[in-house]
């Protein structure tokens, strides 16, 4: 193989990378709002945990480890809305409970697997490097699907983060549409999972939103940004992975993180209340 046919095989490597990346980067970006301003880090944090299990199943019963996944994960969500009725509980203490043990069962079940090896920081901490055109299939399909019902629900999503007891009286049906929201992250968080990992998936929920928040003054304009600096962050994480040989996605979550650090450090306008 010579150093052109090297450099070609490279390039489709970067390509998918990037394709990749950034089209999971413009889905987290205004979901990711939501999160911020609905303070749902540690439901993202719980569903997440519960991709592990999704990727057991997905080895166990031989079926596509993304439909294992995305299952997994919405029937965690609609598990966690189902006990949240119920108020046994306080909703932390039963998201830290789902979180860990979900984790848990999910690295039990995966050293359960005796005729399957499976890279486990493949999973943890994701391999954007590795992304396939299949991939890139389910991340803009999926994509696509998860946009338009984001579309459809926006208007009631954000009556009800303003204020769900006068939501509800002027009839948006908010158990329905805080569901409708946790099944969405749940997709995004199936998706997202080859990009960052599993135990990084939250933070590009979060950053990138968090980061958009000095600049908007509009809750559409903190969606928009959010995944403007959530595409920035991918291009700079995948180049500073190919030029440090760093794990690609820790390096998206790192710039990241200083996009936020330097939005913060300047005298910008902020949204206030959100």
């Amino acid at each position: 193989m010579n150093a052109v046919e090297v450099d070609i095989i490279v390039a489709d490597f970067l390509i998918l990378a990037l394709a990749g990346g950034i089209g999971i980067a413009a889905l987290a970006g205004p979901l990711g709002a939501f999160v911020v301003w609905r303070r749902m880090a540690y439901f993202g944090d719980t569903l997440a945990h519960s991709a592990l299990m999704g990727i057991a199943l997905g080895f166990l019963f031989d079926i596509n480890l993304n439909l294992a996944v995305v299952a997994c994960c919405v029937m965690l969500a609609v598990l966690l809305v189902s006990l949240q009725r119920q108020h046994l509980v306080a909703t932390d203490t039963l998201l830290g409970i789902m979180a860990h043990s979900a984790l848990s069962l999910g690295l039990v079940a995966v050293a359960l697997l005796d005729n399957v090896r499976i890279d486990l920081m493949e999973y943890l901490f994701g391999d954007l490097l590795a992304i396939a055109p299949a991939d890139l299939w389910w991340i803009y399909g999926g994509g696509a699907v998860v946009i338009l019902l984001l579309w459809r629900l926006w208007n009631p999503l954000l009556a009800i983060t303003i204020n769900e007891e006068l939501a509800q009286v002027e009839g948006v049906p908010v158990a329905r549409v805080r569901l409708g929201l946790m099944l969405l992250i749940a997709v995004v968080i199936a998706v997202a999972m080859k990009l960052v990992g599993i135990l990084l998936i939250t933070s590009l929920l979060i950053i990138p939103a968090a980061a958009a928040r000095r600049l908007a003054n509009t809750p559409e304009q903190m969606a928009l940004f959010a995944s403007l600096l959530g595409m920035l962050a991918v291009v700079g994480g995948i180049s500073a992975s190919w030029f440090w040989d760093t794990p690609a996605g820790p390096s998206v979550v790192v710039t990241a993180l200083v996009e936020f650090l330097i939005l913060y450090s300047l005298p910008m306008r902020s949204l206030q209340g959100r």
